[in-house]
């Protein structure tokens, strides 16, 4: 039987089955449906003279922002808090934490697109992405491992372990068929093969959300969605409000779509990911040019800025703030996510 899914926590038992993460998808949804009124209630307190003990609540909130900054040429890696500036709405705002994001613990996930569309490219990428790992993670590191086509598959939990990892990585095979290897909790007939802002959303939703510091997703897709439950829209919305910064690989096989006469907008969906969030498209014409397209991903991650501010908008109305990031004097180009979501009251 396959593993169980924890909504705490994805934990893969060793030696089991990959974990098909719809059930949590299909939990997630529903909670969404549910009216506020009708969701559970804390128990009011028991003793009456609690009640009149005043509480005195201190909430700092700090936006946090991870930015890569180049010239027309190079990464920039030198630069101080006072070369920045930080507006949110069109407001200056205060940056009052910095520093250069060299050493900071990462958060990582390795997201594997394994429908038909990969069949030429998957092998490249798996070498790539191996010695990605053995490259990038570090012992205060963590990663995990993901793939989708039909299903999406917690293949290895968060680990520092890149043995595991690679493990993970390599076990990832095509699933081009009508059915995914098992049985999901969505009937998969006539919805597609490529679920991936289903993927990305249960990636920042059910893995990466209660993690802290920095978070990175790296897709390896064409960016091609077929089916997903969800739309792109919540996909990007569940990566903002995750604060996670999104990489693509963007191995495209064009023969694939070119012999079937499909269609294809991958590039312009891995665009919006990427730029919304902070991150960057590596495109690779040929498969093995993908060993350059990890090495950049590598050299952004040792080069990022943190810059953190608290809003001077203190508003708890859940909405979208928009940022933007210049650096005085330079006309360099600010790598930044493009805003967040306000915390609700």
């Amino acid at each position: 039987m396959p593993a169980s899914f924890s909504t705490d926590r994805c934990v893969a038992p060793p030696g089991s089955r990959p974990i098909v993460l719809y059930r949590a998808l299909l939990a997630v949804l529903l909670c969404g449906l549910m009216e506020p009124e009708l969701w559970p209630q804390a128990p009011a307190p028991e003793n009456p003279a609690s009640q009149a003990t005043p509480t005195l609540k201190v909430r700092t909130e700090v936006v946090n922002i991870y930015a890569v900054v180049r010239d027309k040429r190079r990464l920039i890696p030198n630069l101080n808090k006072e070369d920045f500036e930080v507006t949110e709405d069109g407001v200056p705002q205060e940056i009052r934490y910095f520093s250069r994001e060299t050493d900071t613990p990462l958060t990582l996930g390795i997201m594997v697109d394994t429908s038909g569309s990969q069949q030429n490219v998957l092998r490249v990428e798996q070498e790539q992405a191996d010695a990605f790992v053995g490259q990038v993670i570090r012992a205060k590191d963590l990663a995990f491992v993901l793939h989708f086509d039909l299903e999406v598959e917690l293949l290895q939990d968060l680990t520092a372990d890149k043995r595991l990892l690679t493990r993970g990585i390599d076990e990832t095979v095509i699933n081009a068929g009508a059915q995914g290897p098992t049985p999901g909790t969505f009937p998969t007939a006539n919805v597609g093969g490529t679920h991936l802002y289903d993927a990305v959303y249960l990636a920042a939703n059910e893995v990466l959300k209660g993690e802290i510091g920095r978070k990175v997703l790296i897709l390896l897709t064409d960016g091609e969605d077929q089916g997903s439950r969800v739309k792109l829209d919540a996909a990007l919305e569940a990566a903002q409000k995750s604060d996670i910064i999104i990489y693509a690989v963007d191995v495209v096989d064009r023969e694939f779509y070119r012999f079937r006469s499909m269609g294809f907008s991958g590039d312009s969906v891995l665009r919006k990911l990427c730029g919304e969030t902070g991150g960057s498209v590596i495109r690779v014409d040929k498969p093995h040019e993908a060993a350059a397209g990890f090495q950049e991903i590598a050299e952004e991650l040792r080069t990022q800025y943190f810059l953190g501010y608290s809003p001077s908008n203190t508003r708890h109305d859940g909405g979208f703030r928009k940022i933007q990031v210049r650096v005085h004097g330079q006309d360099y180009k600010v790598q930044a996510r493009h805003g967040y979501y306000a915390p609700r009251q």
